[in-house]
């Protein structure tokens, strides 16, 4: 395989990069490869980096999907990734973006970044992109989130999904629109970078309930009721912690609640269905092959709401499922009655 510098040296077009290699890292990839002539990618380590080269596949995630090795720059080095993109989209699970960059020391300040993160990074309690800020000085007119609701599997499938593209700079947006955008991707824009990353990483919690609800032999009735008030409860948080203008219910707020909610790819709905079912936490983790990233959210989640004294009741149920050990039985009993 080729290195980054020796073929991008000479041109300066529509640098992009994708660090990740995960299933959703391996979907925008696929995206990004139908629109641009040349793909950087960052990933683990030189055995996947040598299977996608040599099989065409990704040899965990998303197999069915079939690359060009000639359109891809593969890498491990994270610097050079950074050097030798201008546009760079962040797709690991937030549990291990601090090690994937953690051997970074190119200058990330006059980079374009785009978060595609899923989560809160749980050593700092933050979302990507205030990390971005504090840690790399990256300018908020730099900042980007890239959101649902898509599902990686339907992606891989080349059904019509949707993305949300948040900016503050305009410009910046209508840029990775037109990347992703294909016959089987859609995109709207949206100028609510924190608000959209906030309500990706919220989704996901509200996804464990109703995994759990699945598992306690709830039905459907209730599913709607649980959800209702998810998106009530999500809209509370979000104006408490980022309050601008926003209908929050728009595709990138309800419409990605909804999905994560009630479909069967959803890890996170997985994953509280086996809680539901009596799993213990550590046996339920061990046995999904993929980051539930609501589990590592509702516990940094719960505390901002419990600290600036916002109601979230499905929230706080989730954290005690999961952290304080409560019955899961139980404590959706108790949950129902503060449901309306």
């Amino acid at each position: 395989m080729h290195q980054i510098g020796n073929k991008m040296k000479n041109e300066r077009k529509e640098r992009i990069g994708v660090v990740g290699s995960g299933s959703w890292a391996t979907a925008i990839v696929k995206i990004l490869c139908e629109n641009l002539e040349e793909v950087n990618w960052w990933v683990r380590n030189e055995y996947i980096k040598e299977y996608i080269h040599h099989e065409r596949h990704n040899p965990k995630y998303l197999t069915g999907v079939e690359f060009h090795p000639e359109k891809l720059n593969i890498t491990t080095n994270i610097n050079e990734l950074v050097k030798n993109s201008d546009y760079i989209i962040l797709a690991t699970p937030s549990i291990y973006l601090q090690d994937a960059l953690a051997g970074l020391t190119e200058d990330m300040t006059e980079k374009v970044i785009f978060s595609s993160i899923k989560g809160i990074i749980p050593e700092v309690k933050e979302v990507t992109g205030i990390y971005l800020k504090q840690k790399f000085n990256v300018e908020e007119r730099n900042i980007g989130v890239i959101t649902g609701p898509c599902h990686a599997e339907e992606v891989a499938l080349e059904r019509l999904s949707y993305l949300t593209i948040a900016a503050i700079n305009e410009e910046t947006a209508k840029n990775m629109a037109k990347w992703l955008n294909s016959r089987y991707i859609k995109t709207t824009l949206s100028d609510d970078i924190f608000g959209t990353e906030y309500a990706a990483v919220l989704k996901n919690i509200f996804a464990i309930s109703c995994g759990i609800a699945h598992g306690l032999r709830y039905g459907d009735n209730f599913q709607a009721v649980l959800l209702s008030n998810s998106i009530r409860e999500m809209g509370r948080f979000i104006n408490e912690i980022h309050p601008i203008r926003r209908d929050i219910n728009n595709s990138a707020y309800l419409g990605d609640l909804l999905v994560t909610g009630y479909s069967f790819f959803s890890r996170n709905r997985m994953f509280g269905n086996m809680i539901g079912k009596g799993y213990t936490v550590r046996s339920a983790i061990l046995e999904m092959s993929m980051i539930a990233e609501g589990y590592y959210a509702a516990k940094s989640i719960w505390e901002i709401a419990r600290s600036r004294d916002i109601r979230m009741p499905i929230t706080k149920a989730v954290y005690e499922i999961l952290y304080e050990e409560k019955n899961p039985e139980k404590t959706f009993h108790k949950l129902c009655n503060e449901l309306d």
